[in-house]
This record gives structure tokens, C-alpha cells and sequence, in this order.
């Protein structure tokens, strides 16, 4: 009866698959800021999700969050000492992007260099693919 109750409260593990850094690359500034990111939250062994949403002024826009682990169908590239994870969909729109991060007033954030963007708005947030 104890084992139907460890096997019962055991939840499966989530099945993802392992990639690597064809599929989405961090430059050191972009790993340094995101490790700094996730232990300021209390979790440095958690992960960055990047993914593609419909909106903005071209059509797509990248989406970022910090979270504790991979989600079933997951990619998960380690780049910059930084977990990175990317769903399916996404990454048909984000192999080969880099993401940078700058520290400055104007231009300063967050940027992601797609070869797969077709177009592009001025903001650098959003595209077309």
C-alpha cells in the first residue's frame, strides 16, 4: 500500500529533447545578465524560455520569461552557462538567432539577431519571417 502511494505521488519528468547552439546562441553579456537574472529570483538553476508570439508592428515578436525548468517538448540549449529553452514552434523561427544584451540607456536591452527575419521593425522587436 506505502509503494502505491510513492508511485502515486511521483509526477513524470518532463520529456524534452537536447539542442545545441545552432538553434539559439548567447553572447557572454546576454549569459552574464540572464544568470544574474535568475539567481536574483531565486533560481539559478532555472532556465530562460525564448519564444515567437504573433504581434507587434511586423506580425512576430519574441517573447522572453525566466522559469524553473523545461516543459514537454522542449529544446534545451546551454549557451553562456545559461539553460535556454525553446518550444517547437518557435524554433522554427529562432535557429541560428543570437541574443545579445547591452547595458545602455538607449539601445540598451535585450536584442535578438535573426538571420530567419525577413523584415524587420525599427523598434528591433518585433519581424516577419
Amino acid at each position: 500500500m506505502i509503494a502505491g502511494k510513492i508511485g502515486a505521488a511521483a509526477s513524470p519528468l518532463p520529456s524534452f529533447r537536447v539542442g545545441d547552439e545552432r538553434l539559439i546562441k548567447l553572447t557572454e553579456n546576454a549569459g552574464r545578465k540572464v544568470s544574474g537574472l535568475l539567481t536574483k529570483q531565486g533560481r539559478p538553476q532555472g532556465v530562460l524560455r525564448v519564444s515567437v508570439v504573433g504581434g507587434g508592428c511586423s506580425g512576430l515578436q519574441y517573447k522572453m520569461d525566466l522559469q524553473d525548468k523545461p516543459q514537454n517538448r522542449d529544446i534545451l540549449v546551454e549557451s553562456a552557462g545559461v539553460r535556454v529553452v525553446v518550444d517547437p514552434k518557435s524554433a522554427l523561427y529562432v535557429t541560428g538567432s543570437e541574443l545579445d544584451y547591452a547595458d545602455a540607456l538607449q539601445e540598451g536591452g535585450f536584442k535578438v539577431k535573426n538571420p530567419n527575419a525577413a523584415t524587420s521593425c525599427s523598434c528591433g522587436e518585433s519581424f516577419s519571417a
